[in-house]
């Protein structure tokens, strides 16, 4: 075993894995090519420590991860993985349409335009995968 897994958080792979089922040991093999510490910035903090604190639910903070990536306009890979996320954790198809709707106000109608196809991209895929 490599020794970019041994000091992995298992609650930041299971909030991972509960977005994705695999996301977490995909991501850790893909970063740790990388960097061996890579892998636990990601899963230790920006899943553990952050997505897994109190106060929100998984729910909530992917309907916010989902519209603040719509606003960035620069990560069409990352919005159509939390878009799939969200259906995972319970958003439904229609809340993230108007969250996707929602964010033509604050990011622009071209930045909406680019959510659409995230959003049917991963609606697609969601449902392919849930059939």
């Amino acid at each position: 075993m490599s020794t970019h897994t041994t000091d992995i958080s298992e609650y930041g792979k299971e909030i991972m894995n509960t977005l994705q089922p695999g996301l977490a040991d995909q991501v850790i093999s893909k970063l740790g090519e990388l960097d061996d510490e890579l892998p636990k910035l990601i899963v230790n903090y920006a899943f553990a420590d952050v997505v897994g604190r109190p106060g929100l639910d998984i729910k909530t903070r992917e309907m916010i991860t989902v519209a603040s990536l719509i606003t960035s306009g620069n990560a069409q890979p990352q919005l159509e993985l939390h878009m799939r996320a969200s259906l995972n954790v319970g958003v439904t198809e229609k809340e993230l349409l108007e969250i996707v709707i929602q964010m033509a106000i604050y990011a622009g109608v071209p930045a909406c335009m680019n959510a659409i196809t995230a959003y049917r991209n991963a609606v697609t895929t969601f449902n392919k995968s849930n059939q």
